[in-house]
């Protein structure tokens, strides 16, 4: 028997942990519009802008709830200092997993956290059906250039919403 394989979008080698800006999209599951609720749209909402007081490395920039999928820029900032450091031997251990174990503070921990809270906290409202689609889109933001123009596509998004109240479908950013 034949089994798809998701092909990656990310980056072979890179550290996700690394200072940086990362551009994201998070869509829900069969592109539902569960965000035109306005309670799943609030728990939503105040789960993201939580973000950074659960992982405090990170700094939200620009972001947008569309119907049905989330845009948002999270800022990755300097780490400090780690207190109760672990040992080498217990360092060099643990590096044979970080291959398969995301790190803390690691771009997809955010965001499989991020993506938990809000499930679980609309469940407990009693949203049952709410769901996830499986991943999310992520993009490396390498110049300043770069940035701007993530920037520049949710505004756009927010606007193209504001203005239409239509529908939008999900677009990948490249």
């Amino acid at each position: 028997m034949h089994k798809y394989r998701r092909r990656s979008v990310r980056l072979k080698e890179y550290d996700y942990s690394k200072e940086g800006a990362y551009f994201v999209t998070i869509c829900t599951c069969d592109r539902a519009l569960f965000f035109e609720n306005e309670a799943i749209r609030a728990v939503t909402q105040q789960c993201w802008l939580g973000i950074p007081n659960h992982f405090p490395t990170v700094q939200l920039d620009e972001w947008v709830i569309m119907p049905n999928h989330l845009h948002g820029i999270l800022c990755i900032i300097g780490r400090g200092v780690q207190l109760n450091a672990p040992t080498e031997a217990v360092r060099n251990a643990n590096d044979r997993f970080s291959v398969i174990s995301p790190r803390r503070g690691e771009l997809s921990t955010i965001v499989r956290t991020y993506k938990a809270v809000v499930t679980t906290l609309c469940r407990k409202g009693g949203h049952t059906h709410f769901a996830w689609q499986r991943g999310y889109y992520e993009h490396v933001i390498r110049s300043e250039d770069e940035l701007n123009r993530a920037r520049q596509y949710i505004v756009d998004n927010r606007l193209q919403l504001e203005v239409s109240g239509d529908r939008p479908y999900w677009l990948m950013v490249e």
